[in-house]
């Protein structure tokens, strides 16, 4: 049963914060979760301790900095510390960070509080660094476009190329015109039946459209060893020697791969990352051996459950998923 009530919530994030403490490995999203729920529950100054804990841990172990320091911005300014979220904000934008998520928060917390023209600007800036012209938009990059639109149309400002790849990009019933129109909330105060069932029918595509983004099932995930693990997971299971054959073949085939499933239209497609201890956990828990290569790809399913996963493709200016340190356009981009 999903949480209804701020007891809900509260008992939910005391349940994410003991499966954290349980997995160190995983804390990152899992206490993000947690402060999520605490702040459904009306305890923010709470969260915003745990987004600052988050945050106070050494610089290398955290995941997603400028997505903690968004979520911490949000909530801040929900409870009358707008001064320092406006900071925090600045903060993220001078950083410019290579991922769409924190830009994300950050714009529609701007947006939230009225602030249109910093909004629109702060979405205009992450889509010039994250979207490459002519390459395919990311998932994650998607949402970007599509809050700018609603923000320029709240603006009133005509539409330019990107709010035209956005409705191209947009897959409910009703058009993004339609559901990002500011003339929406008056027809709601209308006396005309016509009028009120088109309102309910424009009402209930949106929350299609966000339940099944709320929904979605976990990415399907590819896994992935960093060079070192794998040589170490070889060594000490030579049968898997046939699955991955040598680290140039591995990067290659899980590249190919994700381009196939892409290729056949299966959606929300992530990579995951593997370590040997955490496998051999895995497969200690499942009374299983880890020389068992069907095992694999159970592994990679929860790692992604346990939010894992990256999305792919990355943007080709993003850093590519090998972890060579070169963009993904000028690596496995290619």
């Amino acid at each position: 049963m999903r949480p209804d009530t701020p007891a809900d919530h509260t008992t939910e994030a005391e349940r994410l914060l003991r499966t954290a403490a349980q997995y160190p490995e995983d804390h990152e999203p899992l206490i993000l979760q947690a402060a999520a729920h605490l702040e459904l529950a009306g305890d923010r100054a709470r969260a915003s301790t745990l987004y600052d804990d988050l945050l106070a841990a050494p610089e290398a172990t955290v995941d997603n900095p400028h997505l903690i320091k968004a979520l911490k911005a949000a909530n801040l300014w929900e409870y009358g510390h707008e001064a320092e979220a406006r900071a925090i904000i600045d903060g993220i934008r001078a950083a410019g960070p290579l991922n769409a998520a924190p830009w994300q928060v950050a714009a529609e917390t701007l947006e939230a509080h009225d602030e249109l023209e910093k909004a629109h600007d702060f979405l205009s800036t992450a889509l010039t660094l994250l979207l490459a012209p002519g390459e395919e938009v990311p998932y994650a990059t998607q949402s970007l476009l599509t809050g700018r639109h609603r923000v320029r149309r709240l603006m009133g400002l005509e539409h330019d190329a990107w709010d035209e790849l956005a409705g191209e990009l947009h897959t409910a019933a009703v058009p993004l015109d339609e559901l990002h129109d500011p003339k929406r909330l008056w027809s709601l105060g209308s006396s005309d039946p016509v009028e009120l069932k088109a309102e309910i029918t424009r009402l209930r595509a949106e929350l299609g459209t966000y339940r099944t983004a709320l929904s979605r099932p976990f990415p399907v995930a590819v896994l992935h060893w960093p060079e070192n693990e794998l040589r170490e997971l070889l060594t000490a299971y030579p049968a898997l020697t046939e699955e991955y054959v040598d680290r140039t073949t591995h990067l290659d085939r899980l590249e190919a791969s994700l381009r196939d499933l892409h290729a056949t239209g299966t959606p929300n497609l992530g990579i995951v990352t593997g370590t040997v201890p955490s496998y051999e956990a895995f497969a200690a828990s499942e009374a299983a051996s880890p020389s068992d290569p069907g095992l694999l790809p159970q592994y990679a399913t929860t790692l992604a459950a346990r939010g894992r996963a990256i999305p792919w493709p990355p943007s080709r200016t993003a850093a590519c998923w090998c972890g060579s340190g070169e963009a993904y356009g000028g690596c496995h981009g290619v």
